[in-house]
């Protein structure tokens, strides 16, 4: 053992007392400093105190509890401030929270969560101004981001719904030029098809690049009157078995529709889908079963989806899952319970003896009895035993109930069970067959009790059917076994049944009533069965239970799905080759033809009346409609009854006069 010097030994004993004292002192000081909700000043002082004496528990219990109840506190205040909008009091509480907790996740997810919500109000305002000036393009894309991170964001949901009913069925292709809605009327009979992807350039500012693979002398017809270059286009390539590439804002690449080029060409898009109510192995079955995506990936931990495909399926595929992740319903069940047994035991009469038993009465001492002793037994030698008689009146009356009523919550095609009562071990022994074979027992449970199983389905129109299965058993009776084995027989009373009840609306089922009369009685032969008189030569038993089960059950709708907009549930799909759908089809004001002037003919004079059928063109103003009718055969010839004055003149072509290119001559060779 070693021992310190005594010059040693004082000043290490006084560093101990004054470490011990300087930590029981920085203990109340943190004390104090919480209870005046100074909880970072307090808890320095715990670590004080800890720091000064690290064995001691009291000081660490007490740094845990006031740090974990406190961040407890302002986080729940936190969330609790950014549901009410209040996100600069929030930040402070997660900030306040990191000071204490500098890895409290939480806290951390906290600040993130305030910081989506200042970028996700940027985008709702730019959102907003987006729908203010009709650009609903722009607006649906900022609200998609916003609900791809939270597609819990009700104003965002909001505002995108009032998007949808604004934009027409087919949404317009963002990436494309304004110029790309522009009205015109197209006349080309058996023209070369490039030739009219010229006009259309010429008349909507729109670039058109072909494929080698498009054939130079391919030629088609069209005839659109009051149409859109979008439809004009989409037209084109639908009738020609082409496709296109969306390449800048006003530049389009088209290329023949067949899977080779489709695979050169076309743009893919990979979108994660972040699932909140929906499992992700149903969505992927869904986006392959209704888009036929090979590329699908499934990620069942992080319950999401990874789609890699066109644009267009795409946008497809982010439809389905809005509609398809939705919360399931739920029902709140309040069941009553009531067993109710009641027991009548009348027992009355006189319980007479109904044997008698006669023996010899030995003397003290003496032996065995003998023949010759047996020969002068008389009556004040024989004894009588078994003589007594009993007389009982007595009455038993018992009632017990047994309520339960248990508050379930269920999902929707989800089962629930109740169980009341007690487990009772049954044990089955095996022996193993061969030489040198063993026994072994192993212990399984029944219920015995009251079981209640039940199964909602919440239907759309705010109606429960629930499916019921209720069981009442009781223990009869144990038997026992050759081999020692226990057993139980079981009473049991069933019932099951599907109900369909309103939201609130009660239901009570009765009726599992068990009925047990016995009477059992003992007396004397003959005069016991006197009416009456015969309770005084037997007695008799009566015994009568009853037991009655009575179930009340009332549903309460938590939740249900809401029916989503007919534009939502039902939008367009394409075709089996494309998903690009057919531009918008709603009927359109007249577009203005141009008006042909002849050449040398004089202007007409300002004031003057136009030419019947001809619209007014004011010098410099744009036309907002270009017909062009070329190639092919003169179309047939009017009806009689139409004048030729009101058909509308062909179009005028203006022919630009090309420079004479600058040549110098070569200086002649000698």
């Amino acid at each position: 053992m070693l021992r310190l010097p005594p010059k040693l030994a004082a000043p290490l004993a006084i560093a101990v007392l004054l470490s011990g004292c300087a930590a029981q002192m920085a203990y109340r000081e943190g004390n104090a400093l919480v209870s005046q909700d100074k909880v970072e000043a307090g808890l320095v002082k715990y670590q004080e105190a800890v720091a000064a004496d690290p064995t001691n528990v009291v000081y660490k219990t007490a740094y845990l509890r006031a740090r974990d109840g406190t961040t407890n506190r302002l986080l729940t205040e936190a969330d609790r401030l950014v549901a009410d909008g209040q996100a600069a009091l929030a930040l402070q509480n997660y900030q306040r929270v990191l000071a204490i907790d500098p890895v409290n996740d939480r806290a951390r997810a906290g600040l993130r969560q305030v910081e989506a919500d200042r970028r996700h109000a940027v985008l709702m305002e730019e959102a907003r101004a987006a729908v203010e000036r009709k650009d609903y393009e722009a607006a649906r894309h900022k609200l998609g981001a916003i609900l791809s991170e939270r597609p819990s964001h009700e104003p965002a949901r909001q505002l995108l719904a009032e998007v949808n009913d604004k934009l027409s069925a087919a949404p317009a292709e963002a990436a494309l030029d304004k110029a790309f809605k522009s009205p015109i009327s197209l006349e080309f009979r058996d023209a070369p098809l490039k030739q009219i992807f010229e006009v259309i350039s010429r008349h909507s500012g729109l670039n058109f690049l072909f494929d080698k693979d498009v054939k130079g002398d391919q030629r088609a017809s069209i005839f659109l009157k009051n149409s859109t270059v979008e439809s004009a286009v989409y037209y084109l390539l639908m009738t020609n078995q082409l496709e296109r590439q969306v390449m800048d804002g006003n530049t389009i690449l088209i290329y023949p529709n067949v899977a080779a080029k489709q695979k050169e060409y076309q743009e893919m898009t990979v979108k994660t889908f972040y699932l909140a109510n929906a499992e992700a192995k149903s969505i992927a079955n869904t986006l392959k079963t209704i888009l036929k995506s090979r590329d699908v990936v499934v990620d069942e931990k992080l319950n999401l989806v990874i789609l890699r495909d066109s644009p267009e399926a795409v946008r497809l595929a982010t439809q389905l899952v809005q509609l398809q992740d939705v919360p399931e319903p739920e029902v709140v069940l309040d069941v009553e319970v009531l067993e109710v047994q009641r027991n009548r035991l009348l027992d009355l009469g006189v319980d007479l003896p109904t044997t008698l038993s006669f023996a010899p009465i030995a003397s003290a001492g003496a032996g065995p009895l003998t023949i010759d002793q047996l020969r002068g037994l008389n009556s004040k030698s024989i004894g009588v035993s078994s003589i007594s008689a009993q007389i009982t009146a007595q009455k038993t009356d018992g009632d017990a109930n047994t309520l339960a009523a248990p508050r379930i919550r269920v999902r929707n095609k989800e089962k629930a069970k109740v169980v009341i009562g007690d487990k009772l071990p049954t044990i089955t022994t095996t022996i193993s067959s061969g030489v040198g074979g063993f026994a072994s027992e192993s212990v399984n449970y029944v219920d015995v009790g009251l079981t209640l199983n039940v199964e909602p389905t919440i239907y759309l129109n705010n109606e429960i059917g629930i499916r019921i299965s209720l069981e009442a058993s009781t223990l009869v009776d144990t038997v026992t076994t050759k081999s020692g084995t226990t057993a139980y027989r079981i009473g049991t009373r069933s019932a099951a049944t599907m109900l369909q009840l309103k939201d609130g609306e009660n239901q009570v089922l009765a009726g599992l009533i068990k009925n047990d009369d016995r009477s059992s009685a003992t007396h004397l032969p003959g005069l016991g069965d006197l009416p009456i008189v015969g309770r005084l030569f037997g007695s008799r038993q009566d015994t009568r239970d009853k037991t009655e089960v009575v179930l009340s059950i009332t549903p309460h709708l938590v939740r249900n799905i809401q029916r989503p907009a007919a534009n939502v549930a039902e939008f367009s799909a394409g075709t089996e080759a494309s998903f690009r759908r057919r531009p918008d089809g709603a009927a359109r004001a007249p577009a203005q033809l141009p008006v042909r002037v002849p050449a040398g003919a004089p202007a007409a004079a300002p004031g003057a009346a136009a030419p019947p059928g001809a619209a007014a063109a004011q010098p410099g103003a744009m036309v907002p409609a270009t017909s062009v009718s070329v190639g092919g055969p003169p179309p047939s010839a009017p009806p009689a009854s139409v004048p030729a004055s009101s058909l509308p003149p062909a179009p005028g072509v203006q022919v630009v006069p090309i420079a004479k290119p600058d040549v110098t001559p070569l200086p002649a060779q000698k």
